[in-house]
């Protein structure tokens, strides 16, 4: 069932008037580098990651997000850098983010490393006041914005090992206000802190469980806690649960193709009122990984 696109507009720029919020994703244990600059090149190898995702599925305006990216250690340093791209659709608004990630890794135990990282983002966000239908179409207040442009900077910490991880981060330091003439702002772009948490579980030589934790806190919208497990079977396959916090229940599944290749799909159903005029919502993504004889890892990492 669709909603007049009118109403959704008012909605989402409803929304975004009080707090715009980076994009969210349900498989965030798979996707930390576009929310931690320290998780670059954690995983040893060059990895490369491209998802899509589609929110609120029948309802008029509701998110798209593609993201993709790139992460790897730099030669034998404990430096890692990464390069990551995201397309984010909402009504009548188009951001698109390039970022640079640079991380630093030091070994504080024989098992645990601490990386410091430090992000840097030019986005280009762009406004079309067409699909808002204004009353006037002659209000100063209303005028299209094509590709404003404003940089920010964030950083992070993760504290990891094979089986754990623990990270804090704030991809954007800076709070932009778009469209801010008259005193009347679309789109404010606040800073959102991050921290998430995970661990792997041995329950058999062929059964792992790992749990994870995404909390985001940002002024003016609701806390957001992501909760979830995930089983890795014979070290190929990959299902799991996710609940988020007043707002939906997910589905996960994953598979390792090959050495290489993993593939995973997330699905979304809303547990709020939200759930009558959607069929919920679906997160596609693919993640390949560049190996050489020296760095071919002998299982998957589960983060």
């Amino acid at each position: 069932m669709k909603i007049n696109f009118l109403i959704v507009t008012i909605m989402l720029t409803s929304f975004i008037c009080t707090a715009q919020q980076d994009a969210q994703y349900t498989q965030y244990m798979y996707n930390t580098i576009n929310v931690n600059p320290a998780y670059a090149g954690s995983r040893g190898v060059t990895s490369i990651f491209i998802l899509h995702r589609t929110q609120w599925v029948g309802l008029d305006g509701a998110p798209v997000t593609n993201a993709a990216s790139i992460n790897m250690p730099i030669n034998n340093s404990n430096l890692g850098l990464g390069i990551s791209f995201v397309n984010d659709r909402i009504g009548p608004t188009v951001e698109n983010a390039a970022t640079v990630d640079l991380s630093y890794t030091i070994p504080t135990s024989e098992r645990f490393k601490l990386s410091f990282g430090i992000k840097t983002t030019a986005n280009l966000f762009n406004l079309d006041v067409n699909k808002l239908y204004p009353e006037h179409q002659g209000d100063v207040q209303f005028q299209n914005l094509n590709n404003n442009f404003t940089p920010n900077i964030g950083a992070g910490l993760y504290f990891h090992s094979e089986q754990t991880y623990l990270g804090v981060s704030i991809p954007n330091f800076f709070e932009t206000k778009r469209y801010d003439d008259n005193s009347v702002a679309v789109n404010k772009e606040r800073m959102n802190l991050y921290l998430i948490a995970g661990h792997v579980f041995d329950l058999s030589s062929n059964v792992k469980f790992k749990p994870s934790m995404l909390t985001k806190i940002v002024q003016g919208a609701p806390l957001q806690v992501d909760l979830s497990g995930n089983f890795m079977i014979n070290e190929k396959f990959v299902a799991g649960i996710a609940y988020r916090w007043s707002a939906s229940v997910s589905a996960m599944v994953g598979f390792q193709a090959t050495d290489n290749w993993f593939i995973g799909y997330g699905y979304d159903l809303e547990t709020t009122k939200l759930a009558n005029y959607n069929s919920g919502s679906h997160e596609f993504f693919l993640r390949y990984e560049l190996f050489n004889k020296f760095n071919k890892i002998i299982s998957p990492r589960f983060f």
